[in-house]
Protein backbone atom coordinates (compact mmCIF):
# COMPACT_ATOMS: atom_id res chain seq x y z
CA UNK A 1 0.00 0.00 0.00
CA UNK A 2 1.04 3.47 -1.07
CA UNK A 3 1.66 5.90 2.08
CA UNK A 4 -0.40 8.52 2.41
CA UNK A 5 -0.49 11.88 4.60
CA UNK A 6 -3.90 12.08 6.53
CA UNK A 7 -5.53 14.09 3.78
CA UNK A 8 -5.20 10.90 1.67
CA UNK A 9 -2.20 12.86 -0.70
CA UNK A 10 0.24 10.33 -2.02
CA UNK A 11 3.45 11.15 0.10
CA UNK A 12 5.58 9.84 -2.74
CA UNK A 13 3.91 12.77 -5.18
CA UNK A 14 4.62 15.76 -2.40
CA UNK A 15 8.03 14.02 -1.95
CA UNK A 16 8.52 14.44 -5.47
CA UNK A 17 6.91 17.94 -6.39
CA UNK A 18 9.02 19.15 -3.34
CA UNK A 19 12.56 17.27 -5.17
CA UNK A 20 11.00 19.30 -8.33
CA UNK A 21 11.01 22.67 -6.74
CA UNK A 22 13.99 22.40 -4.84
CA UNK A 23 15.77 22.20 -8.40
CA UNK A 24 14.35 24.96 -10.05
CA UNK A 25 15.85 28.72 -9.66
CA UNK A 26 13.19 30.26 -12.36
CA UNK A 27 9.49 29.34 -11.37
CA UNK A 28 6.43 30.28 -12.81
CA UNK A 29 3.30 29.72 -10.91
CA UNK A 30 -0.27 29.47 -13.24
CA UNK A 31 -2.90 29.28 -11.31
CA UNK A 32 -6.74 28.89 -11.18
CA UNK A 33 -10.08 28.62 -9.61
CA UNK A 34 -8.85 26.18 -7.04
CA UNK A 35 -6.06 28.19 -5.18
CA UNK A 36 -9.44 30.49 -4.16
CA UNK A 37 -11.90 27.75 -3.26
CA UNK A 38 -10.29 27.37 0.20
CA UNK A 39 -10.45 31.29 0.85
CA UNK A 40 -13.99 30.80 0.52
CA UNK A 41 -14.60 31.97 -3.34
CA UNK A 42 -16.60 29.73 -5.05
CA UNK A 43 -15.59 28.01 -8.18
CA UNK A 44 -17.95 29.99 -10.92
CA UNK A 45 -17.72 26.77 -13.23
CA UNK A 46 -18.42 23.83 -11.03
CA UNK A 47 -21.90 21.96 -10.01
CA UNK A 48 -24.13 24.54 -8.33
CA UNK A 49 -21.98 27.50 -9.02
CA UNK A 50 -23.04 30.77 -10.41
CA UNK A 51 -22.57 29.73 -14.10
CA UNK A 52 -25.49 27.28 -12.85
CA UNK A 53 -28.09 29.68 -11.46
CA UNK A 54 -27.27 32.65 -14.07
CA UNK A 55 -26.65 32.60 -17.85
CA UNK A 56 -23.32 34.24 -18.14
CA UNK A 57 -23.62 37.95 -19.58
CA UNK A 58 -21.92 38.54 -22.68
CA UNK A 59 -19.94 41.66 -23.25
CA UNK A 60 -21.95 42.50 -26.22
CA UNK A 61 -24.59 42.22 -24.35
CA UNK A 62 -23.21 44.49 -21.73
CA UNK A 63 -22.54 47.29 -24.28
CA UNK A 64 -25.78 47.36 -25.23
CA UNK A 65 -28.27 46.49 -23.02
CA UNK A 66 -28.94 49.01 -19.83
CA UNK A 67 -30.83 45.92 -18.53
CA UNK A 68 -27.75 43.60 -18.87
CA UNK A 69 -25.43 46.57 -17.16
CA UNK A 70 -28.36 46.66 -14.53
CA UNK A 71 -28.57 42.78 -14.03
CA UNK A 72 -24.40 43.09 -13.90
CA UNK A 73 -24.28 45.19 -10.77
CA UNK A 74 -27.23 43.16 -9.39
CA UNK A 75 -25.06 40.11 -9.39
CA UNK A 76 -22.38 41.89 -7.96
CA UNK A 77 -24.51 42.23 -5.17
CA UNK A 78 -23.39 38.97 -3.86
CA UNK A 79 -20.79 37.85 -5.64
CA UNK A 80 -18.33 41.07 -4.95
CA UNK A 81 -18.80 40.87 -0.75
CA UNK A 82 -17.84 37.24 -1.04
CA UNK A 83 -14.20 38.52 -2.73
CA UNK A 84 -13.88 41.51 -0.52
CA UNK A 85 -14.05 39.67 2.56
CA UNK A 86 -11.76 36.65 1.34
CA UNK A 87 -8.20 36.21 2.71
CA UNK A 88 -5.00 34.63 1.23
CA UNK A 89 -4.74 31.07 2.09
CA UNK A 90 -1.90 29.27 2.99
CA UNK A 91 -1.11 28.00 -1.07
CA UNK A 92 -1.06 31.73 -1.48
CA UNK A 93 1.58 32.37 1.02
CA UNK A 94 3.76 28.87 -0.08
CA UNK A 95 4.06 30.79 -3.36
CA UNK A 96 5.19 34.45 -1.52
CA UNK A 97 8.05 32.23 0.05
CA UNK A 98 9.46 30.82 -3.32
CA UNK A 99 9.40 34.66 -4.13
CA UNK A 100 11.25 35.39 -0.81
CA UNK A 101 13.92 32.71 -1.76
CA UNK A 102 14.28 34.13 -5.15
CA UNK A 103 12.96 30.88 -6.78
CA UNK A 104 9.51 32.48 -8.38
CA UNK A 105 9.73 34.54 -11.74
CA UNK A 106 6.05 35.59 -11.04
CA UNK A 107 2.54 34.19 -10.77
CA UNK A 108 0.54 34.27 -13.71
CA UNK A 109 -3.01 33.72 -12.46
CA UNK A 110 -6.75 33.25 -14.16
CA UNK A 111 -8.31 34.42 -10.73
CA UNK A 112 -9.69 37.91 -10.17
CA UNK A 113 -9.72 37.95 -6.93
CA UNK A 114 -6.13 39.80 -6.67
CA UNK A 115 -5.33 37.34 -3.53
CA UNK A 116 -1.56 36.96 -4.65
CA UNK A 117 -1.10 40.93 -4.16
CA UNK A 118 -2.69 40.39 -0.90
CA UNK A 119 -0.56 37.73 -0.07
CA UNK A 120 2.76 39.84 -0.31
CA UNK A 121 4.20 39.21 -3.86
CA UNK A 122 5.61 42.05 -5.70
CA UNK A 123 2.53 43.32 -7.53
CA UNK A 124 4.74 43.40 -10.70
CA UNK A 125 5.34 39.83 -10.35
CA UNK A 126 1.88 39.06 -10.82
CA UNK A 127 -0.19 38.86 -14.16
CA UNK A 128 -3.96 38.76 -13.96
CA UNK A 129 -4.84 37.50 -17.09
CA UNK A 130 -8.75 38.20 -16.24
CA UNK A 131 -8.35 40.95 -14.88
CA UNK A 132 -9.17 42.11 -11.55
CA UNK A 133 -12.70 42.21 -9.46
CA UNK A 134 -11.48 45.26 -6.95
CA UNK A 135 -11.58 47.77 -10.34
CA UNK A 136 -13.91 49.18 -12.36
CA UNK A 137 -13.13 51.59 -15.57
CA UNK A 138 -15.57 53.92 -17.64
CA UNK A 139 -15.35 52.68 -21.17
CA UNK A 140 -15.67 55.84 -22.69
CA UNK A 141 -13.01 58.09 -20.61
CA UNK A 142 -10.64 55.12 -19.09
CA UNK A 143 -10.78 56.58 -15.34
CA UNK A 144 -10.79 54.16 -13.59
CA UNK A 145 -12.43 53.91 -9.70
CA UNK A 146 -12.41 51.21 -6.81
CA UNK A 147 -14.90 48.60 -7.02
CA UNK A 148 -16.25 49.08 -3.27
CA UNK A 149 -16.92 52.61 -4.35
CA UNK A 150 -18.60 51.91 -7.16
CA UNK A 151 -20.54 48.68 -4.91
CA UNK A 152 -21.72 51.61 -2.19
CA UNK A 153 -23.05 53.11 -5.03
CA UNK A 154 -25.09 50.57 -5.96
CA UNK A 155 -26.10 49.70 -2.39
CA UNK A 156 -27.53 53.11 -2.10
CA UNK A 157 -29.95 52.70 -5.13
CA UNK A 158 -28.13 53.50 -8.56
CA UNK A 159 -29.31 50.50 -10.67
CA UNK A 160 -26.60 51.44 -13.37
CA UNK A 161 -24.41 53.80 -11.95
CA UNK A 162 -22.29 56.12 -14.44
CA UNK A 163 -18.78 57.66 -14.54
CA UNK A 164 -18.71 60.49 -12.13
CA UNK A 165 -16.46 62.07 -14.59
CA UNK A 166 -18.47 61.82 -18.02
CA UNK A 167 -21.16 59.69 -17.35
CA UNK A 168 -20.02 56.87 -19.14
CA UNK A 169 -20.56 53.62 -19.20
CA UNK A 170 -18.29 51.57 -16.41
CA UNK A 171 -17.48 48.18 -15.56
CA UNK A 172 -15.97 45.91 -13.55
CA UNK A 173 -12.54 45.37 -14.49
CA UNK A 174 -12.86 41.64 -15.08
CA UNK A 175 -12.54 39.93 -18.81
CA UNK A 176 -16.91 39.27 -19.46
CA UNK A 177 -17.43 36.12 -21.65
CA UNK A 178 -16.93 37.29 -25.43
CA UNK A 179 -14.94 39.99 -24.12
CA UNK A 180 -11.23 40.43 -26.28
CA UNK A 181 -8.38 39.30 -23.83
CA UNK A 182 -6.13 42.30 -23.07
CA UNK A 183 -3.26 41.80 -24.83
CA UNK A 184 -0.38 42.67 -22.82
CA UNK A 185 -0.99 40.69 -19.62
CA UNK A 186 -0.93 37.88 -22.26
CA UNK A 187 2.07 39.04 -23.82
CA UNK A 188 3.84 39.48 -20.70
CA UNK A 189 2.73 35.92 -19.28
CA UNK A 190 3.98 34.07 -22.79
CA UNK A 191 7.36 35.86 -21.53
CA UNK A 192 7.63 34.94 -18.45
CA UNK A 193 6.61 31.41 -19.66
CA UNK A 194 9.73 31.08 -21.80
CA UNK A 195 11.95 32.46 -19.69
CA UNK A 196 10.86 29.41 -17.12
CA UNK A 197 12.42 26.32 -15.96
CA UNK A 198 9.42 25.08 -13.83
CA UNK A 199 5.64 25.80 -14.94
CA UNK A 200 3.89 25.40 -11.54
CA UNK A 201 0.18 24.78 -12.34
CA UNK A 202 -2.21 25.03 -9.15
CA UNK A 203 -6.03 24.78 -8.85
CA UNK A 204 -6.53 25.33 -12.26
CA UNK A 205 -8.22 22.48 -14.57
CA UNK A 206 -6.37 24.20 -17.73
CA UNK A 207 -9.86 23.99 -20.14
CA UNK A 208 -10.64 27.64 -20.31
CA UNK A 209 -8.45 29.16 -23.00
CA UNK A 210 -6.70 30.85 -24.14
CA UNK A 211 -5.46 31.37 -21.24
CA UNK A 212 -5.20 27.88 -20.24
CA UNK A 213 -2.63 27.36 -23.45
CA UNK A 214 -0.07 29.02 -21.17
CA UNK A 215 1.89 26.76 -19.52
CA UNK A 216 1.96 24.28 -22.86
CA UNK A 217 4.25 27.53 -24.18
CA UNK A 218 6.49 26.88 -20.96
CA UNK A 219 6.36 23.65 -21.72
CA UNK A 220 7.58 24.38 -25.36
CA UNK A 221 10.43 26.27 -24.17
CA UNK A 222 12.09 23.72 -21.96
CA UNK A 223 10.49 24.10 -18.70
CA UNK A 224 9.71 20.82 -16.81
CA UNK A 225 5.86 20.89 -15.75
CA UNK A 226 4.18 19.75 -12.04
CA UNK A 227 0.35 20.01 -11.48
CA UNK A 228 -1.14 20.43 -8.26
CA UNK A 229 -5.16 19.94 -8.40
CA UNK A 230 -8.21 18.28 -7.47
CA UNK A 231 -9.05 16.62 -10.46
CA UNK A 232 -6.93 15.50 -13.60
CA UNK A 233 -6.47 17.99 -16.57
CA UNK A 234 -5.64 17.73 -20.13
CA UNK A 235 -1.66 18.49 -19.45
CA UNK A 236 -1.09 15.55 -16.91
CA UNK A 237 0.70 13.51 -19.62
CA UNK A 238 3.04 15.72 -19.96
CA UNK A 239 3.90 16.78 -16.12
CA UNK A 240 6.60 15.82 -14.27
CA UNK A 241 4.42 15.21 -11.10
CA UNK A 242 0.89 15.37 -10.81
CA UNK A 243 -0.49 15.37 -7.39
CA UNK A 244 -4.13 15.41 -6.84
CA UNK A 245 -5.51 17.02 -3.69
CA UNK A 246 -6.08 20.46 -1.86
CA UNK A 247 -4.14 23.34 -2.52
CA UNK A 248 -3.48 24.88 0.63
CA UNK A 249 -2.68 21.68 2.11
CA UNK A 250 0.04 20.28 -0.93
CA UNK A 251 2.08 23.20 -1.66
CA UNK A 252 3.06 24.38 1.55
CA UNK A 253 4.70 21.29 2.52
CA UNK A 254 6.44 20.84 -0.99
CA UNK A 255 7.70 24.28 -0.29
CA UNK A 256 8.92 23.06 3.23
CA UNK A 257 10.08 20.12 2.04
CA UNK A 258 11.90 21.90 -1.01
CA UNK A 259 13.67 24.13 1.19
CA UNK A 260 15.12 20.94 3.44
CA UNK A 261 16.01 19.18 0.04
CA UNK A 262 18.33 22.15 -1.77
Amino acid sequence: MEARSEDGTQIEDVSALARLIAGSSRIVAFTGAGMSTESGIPDFRSPGGIWDRYAPIQYADFLASAEARKETWRRGLQTYPVVAAAEPNPAHLALVELERRGQLLGVVTQNIDGLHIQAGHEPDRVIEVHGNAHGVKCLMCDVEATRDVVHARVIAGEEEPPCVDCGGILKPTTVSFGEPMPRRPLGRAEVLMRQCDLVLVVGSTLVVYPAAGLPEVGVRSGARLAIVNMTPTPLDDLAAVVVHGRAGEILPRAVAQAADDS
